[in-house]
């Protein structure tokens, strides 16, 4: 399938291979990030509840929502990629069903941190005034970059529209915005937004789960989107 509108996979992606490329680096990453974020966060634990969640509990939400929501976008993507999956399965509405699915889980990060937050207020050693203070100063570049994200990018590219459709491959690189700043000013500076959260609670918890969401997608970017970018990008 080759029309802009269509799905274009790429032959070099139809490999178990490739499949597998860089999955090594990003669950390993996991295993050695869940670890020390345990070994981080199990001090605090015990401080509370929130929604009649321990702490604890939201602190492993956290850790299952990511790796969930990681190994979907790896499974997503690359069998997309390779083999047209989703288009197979859905035809048309195979960006709109990938959406679906990628949303509630991308919506579910800030709340397990929040959860941890609210259930473990209070357990970081900071002074409050500083907790705050720097919550606000690191919601600002995350919020930039939301708004970057709607104002340049758009939802369907963000949501790795150019695994789906050749179209999204073919357009410029966007740099306006934060985009500007960084060519990745989604992972850079987005999830800042999550240690902001654990800040404005001043909860250890909550801020060691923002640590694990961001090491980890760092990991599940060199593990899983740069190599599909320098297929996607090389195959255009």
């Amino acid at each position: 399938m080759t029309d802009g509108d269509e799905a274009a996979t790429i032959d070099a992606a139809r490999s178990p291979r490739f499949l597998l490329r860089g999955q090594l680096l990003q669950w390993g990453a996991a295993v050695v990030l869940v670890a020390v974020a345990w070994a981080l966060a199990a001090p605090a634990f015990g401080a509370g509840s929130w929604l009649g969640v321990t702490d604890a509990a939201w602190f492993w939400a956290n850790v299952a929502v990511c790796v969930l929501h990681q190994a979907y976008v790896w499974f997503a993507f690359r069998t997309q990629l390779g083999w047209g999956t989703f288009t197979r399965w859905f035809g048309r509405r195979d960006l709109a069903v990938h959406g679906a699915l990628f949303l509630p889980m991308l919506v579910a990060r800030p709340v397990v941190v929040l959860g941890a937050g609210l259930a473990n207020r209070g357990t970081l050693a900071l002074p409050p005034v500083v907790a705050v203070a720097l919550g606000l100063v690191l919601l600002l570049p995350a919020a930039y970059t939301g708004w970057s994200v709607a104002r340049y990018f758009g939802l369907a590219r963000a949501l790795g529209g150019d695994h789906f459709r050749a179209r999204y491959r073919e357009g410029p690189l966007v740099d306006s915005g934060a985009f500007g700043w960084t060519p990745n000013a989604m992972y850079t500076f987005g999830f800042l937004g999550l240690w902001s959260i654990g800040l404005l609670c001043q909860s250890q918890v909550a801020l060691v789960a923002a640590l694990f969401q961001h090491a980890f997608v760092w990991a599940h970017y060199l593990g899983t989107e740069q190599p599909d970018m320098a297929l996607l990008y090389d195959a255009r």
